[in-house]
């Protein structure tokens, strides 16, 4: 089942194509990994998805309806720019933005306390929010987006301002979501996080979206002819170079846990990884061989640079 559905979507600003065409869909359960560089249009579109703003064309479905105020309860939606009032205590925040999500307030209450200690700040329910952490405010604007049980969460850069450790327990409660089938739209700068948490990504750039779908298939979609191998002893690099198997080569690091001599190989193209692999083996034992495959930041910058 679609959560989300785009289709020909476009906005303008004045001159500014904010959104071209732009078309995807967002499966039930999933984490998607938005991604583009400053100005792409990830924010426009977020903003749409949530009725905030109004789109020149195309539908924007959200399972299967188009939005309204019944579609809106059923998205929690954290924006890049927080927004809590200072003077309000933890307790009232959170229950002030869950009832206008629609949320009974006695589940409100339960499920507010259940995060509050989950991240640690469950003593500060009475204290107000101007009396926190940037830090422990981060936490207090993730519980309100969350506390009204939403279907689809989105995430604006909630890593921003958050600690390795905070940023760990941000990561387990997007696990404990997905775990729950919630479907969570997650936009940040930080590659690390969405590589590791994300079955899947969108990639924005000038309104358009350049790549989209799951992160092994673009992974081996763009891969090189890199290879990783661990040997048991030096290799004769002029001899595969010269042997037309290889372009480059360069040593690297030991990260199989295997000891050994471990390199990066270039191959020429359409050698076959068998021949490859015999090449090697008349020097020395091959410890360990793989592709190499890019990472999110390899493709962010190949596709945006």
């Amino acid at each position: 089942m679609k959560v989300l559905t785009i289709e020909n979507l476009n906005k303008r600003y004045d001159k500014v194509e904010a959104l071209s065409d732009f078309n995807l869909d967002v499966e039930a359960g999933s984490i998607l990994g938005l991604l583009g560089p400053n100005g792409a249009g990830k924010t426009t579109l977020l903003r749409i998805i949530n009725g905030i703003l109004s789109k020149d064309s195309g539908e924007v479905k959200i399972l299967g309806k188009d939005i309204n105020l019944k579609t809106a309860q059923k998205i929690g939606y954290m924006p890049e720019e927080r927004g809590l009032y200072d003077n309000m205590t933890v307790a009232n925040q959170i229950l002030f933005f869950g009832q206008l999500k629609g949320g009974e307030p006695a589940r409100l209450r339960e499920v507010m306390r259940e995060y509050l200690e989950l991240f640690n700040i469950g003593s500060f329910e009475n204290r107000k929010v101007k009396e926190l952490s940037k830090g422990n405010q981060q936490k207090v604007q993730i519980i309100a987006t969350l506390v009204h049980e939403p279907d689809l969460v989105i995430l604006d850069e909630p890593f921003s301002g958050f600690d390795p450790i905070n940023g760990a327990l941000l990561q387990q409660l997007i696990d404990r979501l997905h775990k729950k089938g919630t479907t969570v739209i997650l936009s940040s700068h930080n590659m690390h996080a969405v590589e590791e948490m994300c079955d899947s990504i969108a990639l924005i750039n000038k309104g358009r979206l350049l790549l989209a779908g799951p992160i092994e298939d673009i992974k081996e979609d763009n891969k090189t002819d890199e290879i990783i191998v661990t040997t048991a002893s030096p290799i004769d690099q002029e001899a595969l170079i010269e042997s037309g198997l290889l372009t480059s080569i360069k040593k690297d690091v030991c990260k199989n846990a295997r000891k050994g001599y471990a390199y990066r190989l270039r191959k020429t193209p359409r050698t076959a990884n068998a021949n490859l692999i015999a090449g090697i083996a008349e020097q020395t034992d091959v410890l360990h061989f793989e592709e190499a495959l890019p990472s999110l930041n390899d493709i962010f910058i190949k596709y945006t640079v």
